[in-house]
């Protein structure tokens, strides 16, 4: 759980929607356990309180891979942090962290409908 909130911490300054940790008002959410076993070949997603909803219009694929449009920067989504899990949520959900240099990441990406 330490990641998750640190990436949380990170992401304050970056999205405005990250401060939106699980606090407990997605308890009793019915998709709520499966998020918080969501996991890339980087490890684990965090819950989808740490998450972002992605439009259809923010992510597509170019030369075989995902891309995500955050924050007017498009991010090149490593094949390492697609979620490979069908998804039950149904919209795309990107979970980015920013390093220590202010550089964006993707830890995990779960494509939505259509991928």
């Amino acid at each position: 759980m330490g990641k998750c909130v640190l990436m949380v911490v990170l992401l304050v300054g970056f999205n405005g929607s990250a401060s939106a940790r699980d606090d407990g008002r997605y308890a009793n959410e019915p998709l709520r356990d499966w998020f918080e076993h969501l996991a890339s070949d980087k490890g684990a997603c965090c819950s989808f309180a740490d998450g972002v909803s992605v439009t259809d219009i923010d992510w597509d694929m170019q030369g075989g891979h995902y891309r995500v449009l955050l924050h007017g920067v498009g991010i090149d989504v490593p094949d390492t942090a697609v979620v490979r899990e069908p998804n039950r949520y149904g919209q795309a959900v990107v979970w980015p962290f920013m390093d220590g240099l202010g550089n964006i990441h993707i830890r995990c990406f779960m494509p939505g409908p259509g991928a």
